[in-house]
């Protein structure tokens, strides 16, 4: 009798457990959707209108959701603009792995990242959308430096990983993964977000772009051999 009482009491616990379980989920569904639905919805704004301060009432509107949506999941807009530049990044970052997988050694992998770095200005399109992101990085940075510098690591881990590959065989034998990452990015960005902010983009910016890649390679070998001397 008193194991039976033990095995519905068991029963009934393993049934609140899941029901929790249920609901937690539920909430945890619902919440993704809504953050998804406020992403999406300033994501498209800022491609649209090329200005990364839409209005909290256009935003919440685009998403068919409201400001105490808004507010529950963030605490302010500039909050839910980081991570919209979150989203922009990982976008950046996926166009360069693609652009980088068939490249048959280090060396041309680490032309391809500098490459697809610079089409963001060479085609107009990809200048338009790019623009309000590289534009608002610095400022976004000083009010969120951790998460700002969370999202270009999945750009610079790209770059790292070549010059890794491209030492290892040979190829950039004078590479220092690392730190030459960090100096490339840091260069080839700020040229990206000069030519954005002077409107110097598509083919006109196109020879400026090669010589760039020419300057980046020799400054990886280079940099190297100063460093052994």
């Amino acid at each position: 009798m008193e194991n039976n009482i033990l095995d519905s009491e068991n029963a009934d616990f393993g049934a609140v457990q899941r029901a929790i379980g249920r609901a937690v989920a539920g909430r945890q569904a619902a919440a993704t959707d809504e953050v998804r639905r406020l992403v999406d919805a300033a994501f498209a704004l800022i491609r649209e209108n090329g200005d990364l301060e839409p209005p909290v009432a256009a935003i919440v509107r685009g998403a068919g959701l409201s400001n105490k949506a808004f507010y529950r999941h963030f605490r302010s807009k500039h909050e839910l603009l980081v991570t919209v530049l979150d989203e922009g990044v990982r976008t950046l970052a996926a166009y360069l792995n693609h652009r980088m997988g068939p490249a048959p050694d280090g060396e041309a992998a680490v032309r391809e990242w500098v490459r697809g770095m610079c089409a963001q200005v060479l085609d107009p399109a990809a200048a338009a959308a790019t623009r309000p992101f590289a534009l608002a990085r610095g400022r976004l940075a000083e009010s969120f430096p951790a998460e700002v510098a969370r999202s270009e690591v999945q750009v610079t881990r790209l770059l790292r990983d070549a010059l890794d590959r491209g030492r290892a065989e040979g190829r950039l034998p004078a590479a220092d993964p690392d730190r030459d990452a960090e100096s490339l990015y840091h260069l080839v960005m700020g040229w990206v977000e000069a030519r954005l902010l002077a409107g110097d983009v598509g083919e006109t910016a196109a020879s400026d772009a090669a010589r760039l890649e020419a300057f980046a390679m020799a400054a990886i070998a280079r940099t190297g051999a100063a460093d052994g001397a």
